[in-house]
């Protein structure tokens, strides 16, 4: 069985991809797929709306059968202030996530946040909803979370997203802002590096003043497609990775652009040579 720790292992081994691109029917079955492609474990993320609290048994069945599932990603969150029902539900929603995922040994639970809206200039912590309190309640929510996170022994990593998605946290030093505030080792940064190439001016760079808050990264090329499709520099964003001691995994979150066992493979390959 792969040992999971993420530390006893080098970047090139550390490679999983979203349960959602693999063909199966089971988890045991896309592992087995998975495996094939040269990935060492699977990011979970649920289909069709549903939540890993409804996939319990599955979930369970999954890491007795010796299944990797080391990161789990939720749908986008909406922190939506202007409704306090929808933000506290939200936050129950995540609450209950953690707390399932954390049972079949996730390590890392990735948040991608948005308040439904496109950034119309500024900063985006502090263009939130456009006032102090609003602010505050993001934060106090996302504050809430990191501590049901510390109590599950889980790392709740908050995804910026661009700005055409959201208005809240577009680059990886908003992230780093929000993580300062909340101050508790249980929340870190998730890089994607699709929403890096609309926002970062200089991706390694970002990684560079980030590192230290880094506790996950997502993996697809400029154009939302595997890496090796786009133009991305995969040997100088991996190569900032490494240098920097990069300890988390690297999962592919991405659209292929053809099969399941042709493009996976490739897109393993071209990782595995930029990051040794």
């Amino acid at each position: 069985m792969i040992d999971t720790n993420p530390a006893k292992l080098p970047l090139a081994e550390r490679i999983s991809c979203q349960e959602r691109l693999l063909p199966g029917d089971s988890l045991e079955q896309k592992w087995e797929v998975a495996q094939q492609a040269g990935l060492t474990g699977i990011e979970l993320r649920c289909p069709d709306g549903r939540s890993f609290d409804d996939r319990r048994g599955e979930l369970w069945r999954a890491a007795a059968a010796g299944v990797v599932m080391p990161t789990a990603c939720v749908d986008v969150v909406h922190l939506d202030t202007s409704d306090g029902q929808q933000l506290h539900e939200a936050i129950r929603h995540v609450c209950s996530q953690l707390c399932a995922v954390a049972a079949v040994g996730a390590e890392v639970v990735i948040m991608p946040i948005s308040n439904g809206e496109p950034r119309r200039g500024g900063s985006p912590v502090e263009e939130s909803e456009g006032s102090p309190e609003h602010r505050g309640m993001v934060l106090e929510a996302l504050a809430e979370l990191a501590e049901q996170a510390q109590r599950e022994g889980v790392v709740l990593g908050l995804e910026p997203v661009n700005r055409y998605e959201n208005q809240l946290i577009n680059t990886l030093a908003d992230a780093v802002a929000v993580c300062e505030q909340i101050g508790l080792p249980s929340v870190r940064v998730a890089a994607d590096t699709y929403h890096m190439n609309i926002e970062e001016a200089d991706p390694a760079g970002a990684l560079l003043t980030a590192a230290p808050w880094l506790g996950h990264v997502q993996l697809s090329d400029s154009n939302r497609l595997e890496p090796g499709r786009g133009h991305l520099d995969w040997s100088l964003l991996l190569g900032t990775l490494n240098a920097v001691g990069y300890p988390g995994w690297l999962a592919l979150e991405c659209q292929l652009s053809g099969a399941a066992t042709d493009t996976l493979p490739r897109a393993v390959s071209i990782l595995r040579g930029a990051a040794l």
